[in-house]
């Protein structure tokens, strides 16, 4: 093998030489790939398909003892750091391009302990793997909609889904987690461990260091749950979208919900006649007893007559993949976007369907979630997660094939949310920042009052910004 230019996380590039790199691989169990290795291009691959990155070292670790001398190796030799979990951030930060990646996808482990219903979770799981194994006891944790998503990265960030408003965010259930900080060395954060740490990590994503495993509350979830999802013509969406939002101001905690502007997708699962239809969907789960949740939904079923209706029971591990398959790993371009709203009064609505009814590219998802519930019962200060009291987060989720429309589908989501500002108090959904192109306005906008405790946070424990390929939080020492 030859020497390796590799990039320094300060600025510039300098060479590693050979014998250094084949002694950082004899120390690590798993494997160190470098770009002359098998199964290097495949380690490197991202789920978003516009990212196409080429760390110099991807060291792929199997436990504590790994990501310890990996974070080492990084500090010792000053390198770019990307860490990747399940390598679905749409940024692409789960990689680099000539430094190392830290690469957990191989630490998937996962223990059930159903009498004080918690979950053990290492940092490589994905939400799947995670629903797999506690559903076997009819128990969940809010997780995300995306069954390949990886835990570490939707939790760090905040962690919204088909939970929230019963049981709040992933971050409202983590009991704590183990963590390997700048300096190596290992800490459990949680309520009485670390705890400044402990509220750092609950949606700060991460700039304090590699989280190699999660202690996450359960809940009775499941086997089957109640899924509400008629797909309305967009051309309704002005009578849909009032229907909706008053419907939630008086549901049941156990729905959770968002309404959703698509396109039915050209597959046999729909009737032929509405393929490339734009819809509108007021989509959303509920939690309880499946007749129950039946009656609860109704309403929602008859808001018109819908090209597909959907709606009906279904087992949580089915519910939770059912997205994937339109969601596929390296084969198409996403860009996520988000804008916390103060309300959905007749004047957003107005400004919101133009724009979600006529996207540039087909697959443009565009999703009015529904916050409140549990996740709006915890104070903006107890963790570091910020627009708990927004009512509503916009997000706009662009997916296309064709490169060449790239810059098209982008200004498209830029200009949407923007012409929002004066519907919204600031801020947005750390894990839909599209590419965090705006830098630090993005991250002091996303923390809020929080930021400044933040940044004394990141002054303690990464003072030199070595985890710096996320939302980044810059330390001030």
């Amino acid at each position: 093998m030859a020497d390796l230019q590799v990039a320094l996380h300060m600025g510039g590039e300098t060479i590693l030489e050979t014998a250094t790199v084949e002694a950082f691989k004899t120390c690590l169990r798993g494997e160190v790939l470098t770009p002359s290795d098998a199964g290097y291009d495949e380690a490197r691959l991202l789920w978003n398909g516009m990212h196409d990155k080429h760390p110099a070292l991807i060291a792929r670790c199997t436990g504590v003892a790994d990501v310890i001398d990996a974070v080492n190796f990084a500090r010792t030799h000053h390198l770019v750091v990307a860490v990747r979990g399940g390598g679905h951030n749409v940024a692409g930060t789960a990689s680099c391009d000539g430094g190392i990646m830290i690469d957990l996808s191989l630490m998937k482990g996962i223990r059930v302990d159903p009498e004080s219903r918690t979950v053990y979770a290492q940092g490589g799981a994905t939400w799947g793997d995670v629903d797999r194994e506690t559903q076997v006891f009819g128990l969940a944790t809010p997780g995300g909609v995306v069954s390949t998503t990886g835990i570490a990265g939707l939790t760090l960030g905040g962690g919204l889904g088909w939970l929230r408003r019963k049981h709040g965010l992933s971050i409202d259930n983590v009991l704590s987690v183990d963590i390997v900080t700048a300096d190596g060395q290992f800490h459990t954060a949680s309520a009485t461990q670390n705890a400044d740490l402990f509220w750092g990590i609950r949606g700060g994503g991460g700039n304090f260091g590699v989280v190699t495993s999660f202690v996450y509350r359960l809940h009775p979830v499941g086997p089957m749950v109640t899924l509400c999802a008629p797909w309305y013509p967009v051309e309704t969406a002005k009578e849909v979208l009032p229907a909706w939002r008053d419907f939630m101001a008086s549901a049941p905690e156990e729905l959770s919900s968002q309404a959703l502007f698509w396109t039915v997708p050209p597959v046999s699962d729909f009737p032929e006649e509405a393929h490339g239809k734009r819809v509108v969907i007021p989509a959303a789960v509920y939690s309880g007893p499946a007749d129950e949740g039946e009656r609860v939904v109704q309403p929602l079923r008859e808001l018109g007559t819908p090209l597909v209706d959907l709606s009906g029971p279904i087992p949580w591990t089915v519910l939770q993949s059912a997205f994937d398959p339109f969601f596929p790993k390296g084969e198409q371009l996403y860009y996520f976007k988000s804008r916390y709203l103060n309300d959905l009064n007749d004047a957003t609505i107005d400004a919101i369907i133009p724009q979600a009814s006529n996207p540039p590219q087909p697959m443009v998802l565009v999703v009015l979630w529904h916050n409140g519930g549990a996740m709006s019962r915890v104070g903006p200060e107890e963790t570091a997660f910020m627009g708990r009291d927004a009512p509503y987060l916009l997000s706009v989720d662009a997916i296309w094939n064709n490169p060449q429309d790239t810059a098209e589908v982008i200004t498209y989501a830029r200009d949407f949310l923007a012409a929002m500002t004066p519907y919204s108090p600031g801020g947005l959904y750390v894990n839909f920042a599209g590419l965090g192109e705006e830098g630090d306005a993005l991250v002091r906008s996303a923390y809020g009052a929080n930021y400044a405790r933040l940044v004394a946070l990141k002054n303690t424990y990464d003072p030199t910004n070595l985890f710096r390929l996320n939302q980044n939080i810059a330390p001030t020492v």
